[in-house]
């Protein structure tokens, strides 16, 4: 075939417009009419939702709320005036996004339902120090348990219980503290049974109680795992922090009680407050004067007496020095690192041959 084909090729359609000498081609010559009604209220609930303030409480859930009403409006637009699927599809994809945003908000303000026994002591001791109800319903529904005690049994007997198995706050009724017999205190509704012995035995595990606790009416009292209390706490720090603070005001509630015998029951309960300086005086007195002395009976007889035990204590010429303790002073701490004097040497190498 010796003719040849010759091909015409049309130029393709450019999709770009040309530009022509008016610059007015480039522009918009004719506006297309305004969206319907509900376009416009779609963006109004979007715009609002965002001029939302994080100072108000329910910030997030009102956001949601408008998001998912703006959705909805955008879906009924897209779909009764546009006909548009890629504009519906979209939205609806938001809409369940923030549906499930919404729903998770409102499960965690759900009321927390406490128990009934509970109650007093969630508004006396945790509500004030901003505890959420859904945290405390996780602190007592998982690992304690409410046990009970009838009049005249005891909670823990001196020399032994186990210190480190639990650690309780009484409920109901009143429980009464003594040591070899001599009554110490009180522990009356909405106090921790055994926080000193909680505190003093952190580090220091298989003592056993040095005193005896004993319940003098029918007793209800809220009992921890002290393990599984101590691992709960590890992940929650401002629970943890909570706690170092119930226990620090209850010991010191307790050391004041321990040294005023004429408070009555009635202040005993009211009493919310650190001890003064006589009641840390005549505490550091009375370790002092049984650490000085072999017959700690004759001294706790002469504490519980009152009065100026710890001056009597002091001017008494029978006690006897102990060989194995030593009365804490209270500059100890800052005699700690200063060298010693001669004077003091040579006093401390007389001792020994005085007591030979």
């Amino acid at each position: 075939m010796s003719d040849t084909l010759s091909y015409t090729t049309s130029p393709l359609p450019s999709s770009v417009p040309s530009v022509s000498g008016d610059s007015n081609a480039t522009l918009c010559q004719d506006w297309e009419q305004s969206h319907h009604l509900l376009f416009h209220l779609a963006n109004l609930s979007l715009g609002l939702g965002f001029l939302i303030p994080t100072t108000v409480t329910l910030h997030m859930i009102f956001l949601r709320l408008l998001l998912m009403t703006g959705c909805s409006l955008f879906i009924a637009w897209a779909t009764l005036y546009r006909c548009t699927l890629d504009v519906m599809v979209w939205n609806v994809v938001f809409l369940l996004v923030n549906f499930m945003h919404f729903f998770f908000l409102l499960y965690k303000r759900r009321p927390i339902k406490i128990d009934t026994e509970l109650k007093s002591l969630y508004k006396r001791m945790f509500e004030p120090l901003h505890v959420r109800e859904a945290l405390f319903q996780r602190l007592t529904g998982q690992f304690c348990t409410i046990q009970t005690l009838k009049k005249g049994q005891v909670y823990a007997a001196e020399d032994k219980t186990f210190v480190d198995e639990r650690l309780s706050i009484l409920l109901k009724g009143k429980m009464k503290v003594s040591y070899r017999g001599h009554f110490l205190h009180n522990i009356y509704t909405n106090a921790f049974i055994d926080s000193p012995e909680f505190r003093s035995t952190q580090m220091n595990r298989g003592e056993r109680f040095q005193v005896t606790i004993t319940a003098e009416e029918n007793c209800k009292f809220l009992c921890w795992s002290r393990e599984r209390l101590t691992y709960f706490l590890e992940s929650e720090s401002f629970l943890n922090e909570v706690f170092r603070y119930l226990i620090g005001k209850d010991i010191t509630n307790k050391l004041y009680t321990l040294n005023d015998p004429t408070l009555s029951d009635k202040a005993a309960k009211k009493m919310d407050r650190h001890p003064s300086l006589c009641s840390q005086l005549s505490m550091m007195q009375m370790r002092n004067s049984m650490a000085s002395t072999s017959d700690t009976d004759d001294v706790l007889n002469q504490i519980l007496r009152g009065g100026s035990t710890g001056s009597s204590l002091q001017k008494t010429p029978l006690t006897k020095a102990s060989t194995t303790m030593k009365p804490i002073e209270e500059g100890m701490e800052d005699d700690v690192f200063e060298p010693e004097s001669p004077s003091t040497s040579q006093n401390i190498s007389r001792t020994p041959r005085e007591d030979m």
